[in-house]
């Protein structure tokens, strides 16, 4: 049975209980901030709404005016040996001399524009954490989606997490454990449902990825689009 929040034991939840405190440190003079923590079998996330509407709105125009997308052969993903077109639009944005592989693609990110660092340093100051790289996933409507995956590439930074911005519709986001996945699964873990809100954060912390997937399903019912910004913190190139 899905519900919205994993019931962990008592000792492992630090709260649903909305706090002014951060996940990663100080504030740095961020407004307080009401942050929901989700806690238990390995699951390890925090969320809020960083952007009020009014800014939310403003830099989600900006993104759709400004982010350049994948087109070509960068826009297909490698499945069981087999290349797909992705079911949404793709983008790369980070630091000099990174790149970043996952689904078969071997990417080098463009350089930083303005308000992918207006957010990021918005995450950093929230959070504490600092990140190199982002990846920016657009869906068209509910049609566009994402399947099961756990974002554990290589290149992450071990023990780093990961801070997923949204803007634009609000959409399910799934996170299933690992045992509880296929049609003989090890053991019964609840699915974890959450509803991802027009400039909200959602900070994957360690070892979030480690135990669970996380999807973004498909909703036919939903018309509008979103833009999604997963920051990561990438580890150099190495010549």
């Amino acid at each position: 049975m899905d519900r919205f929040l994993v019931k962990p034991d008592q000792d492992d939840l630090r709260g649903e209980r909305e706090e002014p405190a951060p996940p990663g440190g100080a504030s740095g003079g961020q407004p307080s901030l009401n942050w929901r923590h989700l806690r238990g079998q390995g699951l390890d996330c925090d969320y809020t709404v960083l952007f009020g509407k009014a800014e939310a709105d403003e830099i989600f125009l900006e993104l759709e005016q400004q982010v350049e997308y994948f087109t070509g052969a960068l826009a297909k993903v490698q499945v069981f040996g087999k290349w797909h077109s992705v079911p949404r639009k793709q983008a790369t944005y980070g630091d000099a001399g990174l790149t970043y592989t996952f689904s078969g693609l071997t990417l080098t990110p463009k350089p930083w524009i303005p308000v992918l660092e207006r957010v990021r340093e918005r995450i950093c100051r929230a959070t504490g954490q600092t990140f190199n790289f982002v990846l920016i996933n657009r869906y068209k409507d509910g049609s566009d989606h994402i399947g099961e995956h756990r974002d554990d590439e290589r290149e992450l930074a071990p023990g780093s997490p990961i801070a997923s911005v949204s803007f634009g519709a609000c959409r399910d986001f799934l996170f299933r454990h690992k045992d509880s996945r296929g049609k003989r699964p090890r053991r019964t873990v609840e699915v974890v449902r959450l509803q991802l809100a027009h400039g909200s954060l959602l900070m994957m912390n360690h070892p979030t990825n480690a135990h669970w997937y996380h999807s973004l399903p498909i909703r036919k019912k939903v018309l509008a689009p979103r833009v999604n910004l997963t920051f990561r913190k990438i580890l150099p190139s190495k010549k």
